[in-house]
């Protein structure tokens, strides 16, 4: 699959690196989740200059300095003392280099360096502080494990902090892409093997790149595709997220398990998982990990008790729903049943992924300063899948969100609107829609 998009993020790193090789040396961090594309990013936006490329293994740190060398002394055409044992003085040797030579250096899975020797942040610190004025090196780190990452760098503790000089988080790619994406592989596609996409991917360019560069390209490929016998999804989710949790991962998966089946309130998680208080975890995997987030009816109150917790990423939402509650499926290897078990809930499924598809389809047309779901805590009555709140004042939109238009009753959506502005938007004009896969 080509390389699409990240247009704003390459511009902003070759700026960065303009600023590096003319003015004195800069670091900047790149960070966001695993299969995201930040290696593709980041060697797209230094190609065509003097570059060398750190994977950080977990390795010995005399065997990592021993495969960097070669790569050093091949980009620079320099010879580098073979008797370097220890990245403390591999990197005081870079340094040196820069201050007569402009490079960039990119260190991927930086966070690693915990696992190997966590005085390498330290150490990088003192060399970076007593050289960065007077050398003209781009230092690149980039890393997966978001929790370290930020650890490394916002964590007023850490040896490293303050010393980024740029942050970049790189998302999932936009709907527009995701379009281009799909055309480009299927000319032809329906709005609901865009949905499929956008539900399975989440826009995460990997995922993409495993189902496009396959063929897989309609609802029915992308079912029988993730969900077969050695497919690269099935052990995707567990993997990525006991990376990031470490060995104490069993009750995070409980909790997002529960929250993947509907089970999204902290009173109900509590009492699913045996009356265990979950506060900390739930605070944690929104702070720390990024990975749910706590929802409020729109316009609510910062401390109101009225809160939801859902699942952010789509793809580990994905793989909770299918993978991970259907586990012993994929232990004997009964894969039909397990793809007739998502092709036959698929409809239930992805109508509430279409909401979250048109929630950010408003959110990426910059039109709305507000966009939420509305609910009233007592009784399921009164709840609109989206309110979005227009740039224009007193102008809103209340959106019923349906796969099959035939099946929206828009005498019901006008009584929840009538009760939406007595209670919360009294003043305000209020437009109401039906969307479905038809809109998409």
């Amino acid at each position: 699959m080509k390389f699409y998009n990240r247009t704003n993020e390459i511009d902003e790193l070759r700026r960065i690196q303009n600023l590096s090789f003319t003015d004195y040396s800069r670091l900047t961090v790149v960070t966001g989740r695993r299969r995201i594309g930040k290696t593709s990013l980041i060697v797209r936006a230094v190609e065509g200059t003097k570059t060398i490329y750190l994977f950080v293994g977990r390795k010995n740190e005399a065997t990592l300095c021993a495969e960097f060398i070669p790569a050093i002394s091949q980009e620079l055409g320099v010879f580098v003392p073979p008797e370097i044992r220890t990245f403390h003085s591999l990197f005081h040797f870079l340094m040196e280099l820069a201050t007569s030579t402009p490079f960039n250096l990119i260190i991927d899975e930086f966070q690693e360096f915990y696992n190997i020797n966590p005085s390498i942040y330290s150490d990088m610190q003192n060399i970076w502080d007593q050289y960065r004025q007077r050398t003209r090196m781009n230092l690149v780190v980039s890393g997966s494990i978001t929790s370290l990452m930020l650890r490394i760098f916002q964590h007023a503790k850490e040896p490293l902090f303050g010393r980024a000089d740029n942050i970049i988080k790189l998302s999932a790619l936009d709907i527009t892409t995701l379009k281009e994406i799909l055309h480009d592989h299927n000319p032809h596609f329906h709005n609901d093997d865009l949905l499929a996409l956008y539900a399975i991917t989440g826009g995460v360019p990997k995922y993409l790149e495993l189902l496009c560069d396959s063929g897989k390209v309609t609802v029915d490929k992308m079912i029988d595709f993730v969900a077969h016998d050695n497919s690269p999804f099935i052990d995707e989710g567990r993997n990525l997220l006991i990376e990031e949790f470490g060995r104490n991962y069993s009750t995070y998966f409980s909790i997002l398990s529960a929250i993947s089946g509907g089970i999204n309130t902290q009173p109900r998680i509590e009492a699913a998982l045996g009356d265990k208080s979950v506060g900390g975890q739930l605070k944690r995997l929104i702070e720390d990990y990024d990975i749910i987030a706590r929802v409020r009816p729109i316009l609510a109150k910062e401390g109101t008790q009225t809160v939801r917790y859902e699942i952010k990423d789509h793809f580990t939402r994905f793989w909770f729903n299918y993978f991970d509650r259907h586990r012993m499926l994929i232990e004997i290897k009964n894969f039909k049943a397990l793809q007739a078990i998502i092709r036959n809930d698929y409809p239930t499924y992805s109508g509430k992924i279409l909401e979250l598809y048109f929630k950010q389809m408003f959110a990426e047309s910059m039109e709305y300063r507000d966009i939420g779901s509305w609910w009233q805590p007592k009784g399921e009555g009164n709840e609109i899948d989206i309110v979005g709140l227009k740039l224009n004042p007193n102008h809103a939109v209340a959106v019923e969100v349906k796969r099959q238009k035939k099946n929206f009753k828009p005498a019901l959506l006008a009584k929840k609107v009538e009760h939406l502005k007595s209670k919360l938007l009294p003043k305000y004009n209020i437009d109401m829609l039906c969307l479905s896969l038809d809109d998409m």
